[in-house]
């Protein structure tokens, strides 16, 4: 019965007759289940050989691939008081286009005029630095006046100096002469007063020859006076000739002072010029910030500071926009750990919130509803949040973004790896073991040492 020695009777017996047959053999229930069985451990033992795809999942959101394509907020250069809205909430406006009027507040410039008067200012100065530079002129002017009139001065007191020598040769002479003609008038004299003596002149001829004596004696004297009189013209003309560079070179001296005077007050006035013309110029830019105006081509999102008659800061947000014209891109977050396993240009496949869709995470072929990108950029530098940010735009050649999709949307980001047996995932989840890195061994290529560079 049961079936334990090799020669089996159940050939020779109908069971069928027996009831203790009929109840102690097998129901086809049990054969059923045991078939079953047998096709679920063979099934899981087939899918346990299947290939799967590691991924690294995260959340993220959606925004763009260029940061002057994101939302942003428009500032006031400027305090000033709101006068007028050009625009409304939700409106397309094009690069330059008026957004909003604001009107001055600050005492400073109240004025209407105030950059026609400033730039007036700036004229005045300007004209005041060419008075300067024809006054400079004109001094250099004088300069060269007063040194070509040193050099006339000087040869004409030089013509002096060699005039009063000659001339002192000349009474030198009539000196030598008067002296000559005085002796022979005493001589006379004593002569004719011996011979009066004797009573062989007469005291008339005597007396004539005293008037002789006495007058050649004054032609004496005047003609050394007269000498020492050219000697002393003579010591003027060369004392005056020694002194009259001294008495220029201080005229010349005082003139060049003057002159680096008035250039000292023409830089002056150069630097005042340039700080009137920077004031001037701050003024008229600072009359174009009274219109806000659109950076690009973008929609009015919301206007921060809406009501008429409102002031504003320096710098503080007025009006938010979104750009017209942007490349969308999805923001991730990766774990320290998983860093090495991205890298530029690897595929990532998305989920949007508000687009339905049915995947497999480990098999992205059997995926309905998902999105296809690239990784595109990867910070260097750890975020506050303690992970790493990384980009992911759409791929070339694969399905477009919808349309409808908008920045800030949340996105859910599978980052494909490398294909592993199941049974092997399966274990290393187990372990808590990370996902495979994989590196290719490509030898580096072998750079030169640079050359010094001959000083």
């Amino acid at each position: 019965m049961l079936n334990i020695s090799p020669n089996s009777i159940t050939q020779k017996v109908e069971q069928e007759r027996f009831y203790s047959f009929r109840e102690t053999a097998l129901s086809g229930a049990n054969r059923m289940f045991t078939r079953w069985l047998l096709l679920t451990m063979t099934a899981v033992v087939v899918l346990l050989f299947l290939p799967w795809t590691q991924n690294i999942q995260s959340k993220g959101k959606v925004t763009t691939l260029q940061p002057g394509q994101r939302p942003q907020t428009i500032q006031s250069t400027i305090a000033g008081r709101i006068e007028k809205w050009y625009v409304r909430e939700g409106q397309l406006v094009r690069k330059g286009d008026t957004i909003v009027y604001l009107s001055e507040i600050k005492a400073d410039y109240f004025d209407p005029e105030l950059v026609p008067r400033a730039a007036q200012q700036v004229a005045a100065k300007e004209g005041a630095i060419v008075s300067y530079g024809s006054k400079v002129e004109a001094l250099e002017g004088q300069i060269q006046a007063m040194k070509a009139e040193l050099d006339y001065k000087q040869q004409q007191l030089a013509n002096k100096v060699l005039q009063m020598q000659f001339k002192l040769a000349s009474d030198s002479a009539e000196l030598v002469q008067a002296f000559v003609q005085d002796s022979i008038a005493i001589l006379q004299f004593r002569r004719t007063r011996e011979l009066f003596e004797l009573g062989n002149k007469s005291r008339t001829e005597m007396e004539d020859k005293r008037a002789k004596m006495q007058e050649t004696k004054a032609k004496y004297i005047s003609t050394q006076n007269k000498l020492q009189a050219t000697r002393n013209e003579l010591e003027n003309a060369r004392l005056e000739l020694i002194s009259l560079p001294y008495e220029y070179n201080q005229k010349i001296a005082k003139a060049e002072s003057d002159k680096y005077s008035t250039l000292s007050d023409r830089f002056d006035a150069e630097g005042s010029v340039n700080k009137l013309r920077i004031e001037a110029a701050n003024y008229k830019q600072r009359s174009q910030f009274y219109y806000i105006v659109a950076p690009q081509d973008c929609y009015i999102t919301k206007a921060i500071k809406p009501g008429i008659g409102e002031t504003v800061k320096e710098g503080e947000e007025v009006v938010t926009i979104m750009p017209a014209d942007y490349e969308l891109a999805v923001e991730l977050y990766i774990k320290p750990m998983d860093l090495p396993l991205v890298s530029y240009g690897q595929e990532v496949r998305f989920i949007f919130d508000g687009w339905p869709a049915f995947i497999f995470s480990g098999w992205p072929g059997q995926s309905f509803g998902t999105y296809q990108g690239e990784v595109a950029a990867i910070d260097n530098e750890i975020s506050q949040n303690g992970q790493y940010r990384i980009l992911v735009s759409p791929k070339k050649g694969t399905e477009d973004w919808p349309r409808a999709l908008r920045v800030g949307s949340g996105a859910q980001g599978i980052a494909l790896l490398h294909n592993v047996p199941l049974w092997y995932e399966i274990w290393r989840r187990l372990n808590g073991f990370p996902p495979d890195y994989y590196q290719d061994t490509v030898e580096a290529p072998k750079m030169k040492a640079p050359v010094k560079s001959v000083k």
